[in-house]
This record gives C-alpha cells, sequence and structure tokens, in this order.
C-alpha cells in the first residue's frame, strides 16, 4: 500500500487529518504534519524524513501538500528528488485526499497521482454548474426491450 504524508501551512495538514477520521476513520500509513508559523524547513524535513519511514511499506510514498511552491512542497519535493516510488502533489483539496486514500490500495504511484489530480478537479466546482447538471436530462442504459 502507498503510504501518504499531508502537510501544509499552519493547520492544514491536523485539519485534513480530523475531517478524514471524521467522514472515512483511521486509515494505515498516512502521517499529517502541519507547517505553523514557528516551525523552520530544517524541522519540516526532519519530520517529513521520519513520517516516511513510518509509512513506507516499499510500495511508494505520496506527499499531499497545499501550495505550489510552499516550504512543505519545496521540501517535500527535495525528498522525492533524492528517492524513488516518491510523488509530491500540490493544490489538495478534502474530496482529493479522501478518494485518493479510499483507493489507494489499488493504485501503482503513478495511478494514484492520475487519480488524485481527476477527484481533486472533480470536486472544484459551483452551485450554478451543479444545478445546471441536475436539471440536464440523465443518461440511461436502455437495452431496447
Amino acid at each position: 500500500m502507498l503510504g501518504v504524508i499531508i502537510s501544509g501551512h499552519g493547520g492544514f495538514a491536523s485539519g485534513m487529518e480530523k475531517a478524514m477520521l471524521q467522514i472515512v476513520g483511521q486509515q494505515e500509513q498516512v502521517k499529517a504534519i502541519d507547517f505553523p508559523e514557528e516551525s523552520t524547513s530544517e524541522l519540516l524535513e526532519c519530520q517529513f524524513k521520519k513520517a516516511f519511514t513510518e509509512v513506507d511499506s516499499g510500495d511508494g510514498v505520496i506527499f499531499l501538500t497545499d501550495l505550489l511552491g510552499g516550504t512543505p512542497f519545496r521540501t517535500a519535493s527535495m525528498i522525492a528528488l533524492a528517492k524513488q516510488k516518491v510523488e509530491v502533489i500540490t493544490g489538495c483539496n478534502l474530496q482529493m485526499i479522501l478518494e485518493s486514500l479510499l483507493e489507494r490500495d489499488e493504485l501503482t504511484i503513478t495511478n494514484f497521482q492520475d487519480f488524485s489530480l481527476a477527484s481533486g478537479h472533480r470536486g472544484m466546482t459551483c452551485l450554478k454548474d451543479e444545478l445546471k447538471k441536475s436539471k440536464e436530462p440523465q443518461k440511461t442504459d436502455e437495452d431496447g426491450i
């Protein structure tokens, strides 16, 4: 199973973890690491390396971060560039995290990347578009009988 490390600024990671626990329950091989204002990139790197050893079963590790170019993303990227079977996905939202975690035991690291990006994009919408979808005729599979 792929290991997952969730990280982001402030309480992003612990907030996502708390929501995850409420919605889908405890997940194996998942660690959440916050990056509060008083932290440093050196401390974050140490936390990432420790978490990496705790979640890595040999299938690969995915870092899920909040913001492209932010310290959690850059720190995770440096670790990913030095190792194999490591991916960094950024711009994460709750839908992406939950769907990806629930499907990860069936996914390779590359499939996980594709799946999580698709689910994250799917979760970005607005009320107007959702209402429009609900008014469109639903397609049905008819067998002609």
